[in-house]
């Protein structure tokens, strides 16, 4: 029986960025509209207009 094969292996997938937490959320279709109205206005993917808006919301309940 021939050994079983080690070392200089292959990753599989997307190598991880160890930047940011991937997170999941359900919106519903009109959140969905008003977050791209909001993102378009301010030139802004979806992506960094939900961290702005989360951001948002998390600095007015310090207050």
């Amino acid at each position: 029986m021939k050994a079983s094969i080690t070392g200089n292996q292959k990753n599989r997938g997307r190598p991880k960025t160890g930047e940011r937490s991937h997170v999941a959320a359900r919106v519903t279709d009109e959140e969905m509209r008003l977050i791209d109205a909001w993102a378009a206005s301010h030139g802004i993917t979806r992506a960094e207009a939900i961290r702005r808006l989360i951001a948002k919301g998390l600095e007015a309940d310090k207050k």
